[in-house]
């Protein structure tokens, strides 16, 4: 088993779980809006799109990069795995290509390791929310 260094806090996770499980209904994204999805600059984002080839936003006439809520979920799988678990590039490029053979043979056969740290987040802020409550 792949041993990783956490990069942010159960705390950062929530907030940043909190700000992507906002509901998406728009159909295009600026760079800006992404990147204060997950807490992180735009150059990243710019960086993570040269490094990872599944990330393609479309671009207007200007050269404006517009992000559809797929490229946003696959941009929440590469920051659940660099900046959550701890992953290398390396390492969450291949995690990314196995996941998808995986997914590609059996939809759905498995819960995968980001919707288990979503649901501890969500769990995470409910019991924070019960605790104000109690405390009132």
């Amino acid at each position: 088993m792949q041993k990783y260094i956490p990069l942010v806090n159960k705390k950062q996770a929530m907030v940043m779980e909190e700000r992507f499980s906002q509901n998406f209904n728009k159909l295009y994204y600026s760079i800006g809006e992404v990147a204060d999805i997950f807490g992180v600059n735009a150059s990243l984002i710019r960086f993570w799109e040269k490094e990872f080839d599944v990330i393609k936003p479309k671009k207007n006439a200007k050269g404006d990069r517009k992000f559809t809520p797929k490229d946003i979920e696959i941009i929440h799988r590469i920051h659940g795995l660099v900046k959550i678990k701890g992953y290398t590039l390396e390492g969450a490029k291949k995690n990314l290509k196995s996941r998808n053979k995986s997914t590609e043979e059996s939809i759905d056969s498995k819960v995968d390791s980001d919707e288990i740290l979503m649901v501890e987040n969500v769990l995470l802020h409910i019991k924070s929310e019960l605790l104000k409550l109690k405390s009132r």
